[in-house]
């Protein structure tokens, strides 16, 4: 019994320092419903509240970073696992990528305007290196035969020369070859996108001169994906 009071007195003796409940539970080893009952109506001074609010801001800044910590080393798991399971890619497999990758972001060419030419836009680095690779490593156009165009917002203008040099050094082609360059004039909305500021550079758009024999080519290997996919069960 004297020990139970004993505990009881340094519990409260602590509580009233700004300890929190965990900190008290380390110190005196009694059941939570025990030490709730005993701390019922035990009060704190203004300068021990502060102390006590402190530190649960710390715990749960310790808790935060703990759970993030756990969450980024979950995802990294997940990635190397899922990059592990691509083993090697042929040239046949290759083909199936870029063209399912025209058919998605290309433009084709309509009834109403026949001849159209090869056109790509997007404004991912990786994807603009895959769809370049794929035209001259699968298609063989020669590199004098594409062209560029850059569409940015009008304000970025003040950036059009560090956005030319940043789509050269993602492409290999000289900064000379980004000489094409058209300004959004939409209005500028709140964006939770990551890619603004100094990190946007616009959409780029890769074409091919010449190219619609490949763009009808391109058309029918995209149907014929489909139709085999259709098979499949």
């Amino acid at each position: 019994m004297i020990r139970k009071i004993e505990e009881k007195q340094k519990a409260i003796a602590l509580r009233k320092q700004g300890r929190t409940y965990s900190d008290i539970l380390r110190a005196v080893p009694v059941a939570k419903s025990t030490l709730s009952i005993w701390l019922r109506e035990v009060g704190m001074a203004k300068a021990q509240k502060q102390i006590f609010t402190e530190a649960r801001r710390l715990a749960s800044l310790r808790g935060g970073q703990a759970r993030r910590k756990q969450r980024i080393e979950k995802q990294n798991k997940i990635y190397e696992e899922a990059k592990s399971s691509i083993k090697g890619l042929s040239n046949y497999e290759f083909f199936l990528v870029g063209v399912c990758l025209y058919w998605a972001e290309g433009t084709k060419e309509k009834e109403y305007r026949p001849g159209s030419r090869i056109a790509f836009s997007n404004m991912d680095p990786k994807i603009i290196v895959l769809f370049l690779k794929w035209l001259q490593n699968i298609c063989k156009i020669p590199k004098n035969m594409i062209v560029f165009e850059i569409m940015v917002h009008e304000s970025h203008r003040e950036r059009v020369d560090e956005v030319r040099r940043f789509w050269s050094k993602i492409t290999g082609f000289s900064v000379g070859s980004f000489s094409k360059l058209y300004f959004k004039k939409s209005k500028i909305k709140k964006t939770n996108r990551k890619n603004t500021g100094e990190k946007y550079h616009g959409v780029l758009k890769i074409q091919v001169r010449e190219s619609s024999e490949l763009v009808r080519k391109i058309a029918s290997w995209s149907e014929a994906i489909f139709q085999e996919v259709l098979k499949i069960k």
